[in-house]
Order: structure tokens, then sequence, then C-alpha cells
């Protein structure tokens, strides 16, 4: 006849590898988690005239030639009165319209890609800098 302490001898060995496997399976969840959120980072391009006698494309003619040459996009969004940001899901999809609108785009226009985890950052602060000054 088993006493109350050998049935709690008997069942901590199997407590400590348990406890082990979830805490792996955790951590390897988390990695994977990370992993695919920086996998999938967006692009932006900017697209802005050479010279000040040069306007802005229109939004539509960008769409035409990008959707002409299958490339997927999120947003083209004007910004100020001479960028047309548009955004990618992907930094592919990013190189890959940029080549097409290099091709197709008359001589005139700057097409770079913009570095979106600067802009984020800048986002942030100016909303830190804001709330402190309702706070102080």
């Amino acid at each position: 006849m088993a006493t109350g302490a050998n049935k709690m001898f008997l069942r901590r060995p199997f407590m400590r590898p348990l406890m082990l496997g979830i805490g792996v399976i955790a951590l390897v969840c988390a990695l994977v988690l990370c992993w695919a959120t920086l996998q999938h980072r967006e692009s932006t391009l900017a697209i802005r005239p050479a010279s000040q006698n040069v306007s802005v494309p229109d939004g539509f003619s960008i769409w035409h030639h990008l959707d002409a040459n299958g490339i997927r996009f999120k947003s083209i969004t004007p910004q100020d009165d001479d960028t047309l940001l548009i955004k990618f899901d992907s930094r592919a999809q990013s190189a890959a319209a940029k080549a097409v609108l290099d091709r197709t785009l008359p001589q005139g226009y700057i097409i770079a890609a913009q570095d979106d985890e600067v802009s984020q950052t800048s986002v942030w602060l100016s909303r830190l800098r804001n709330s402190t000054h309702r706070f102080g």
C-alpha cells in the first residue's frame, strides 16, 4: 500500500519534463512569430518630380502601369504637393515596381524606396513628444 508521500514522489518526475517541454514549445512559438513578423515588412516607394516644372504623376496612371505588369500594392497616396507614396506588402514587390516605373514613366521623376522603419520611429517619437505636453 502506497502512502500519500510515495504517490507525490511518483508524480513529480513526470512534471519536470512536462513543464520543460511546454516551455520549449512556447519559446519555439514565440521565435516563429517574431520571425514571421520580421519577414513581412512593408515597403514604400516615393515618386517625386526631379525639377519644379514637372508635376507629380496621377495615381491612376501609376495604378495602370503596376496592374499591367501584375504588381500588387496596398495603397497610392499623395503626400504634400510634390510626392506620391506607394505602399507594398514586401520589398520584392517594391523592387519590381521600381523597375517597372523606371521603365514606363517619362524622364523627370525620382523613384526611391523609403525606409519605413525610420518613418515609424519618427511617428512614435512625435506621438510621445505630443503626449508629454498634454501631461506635463
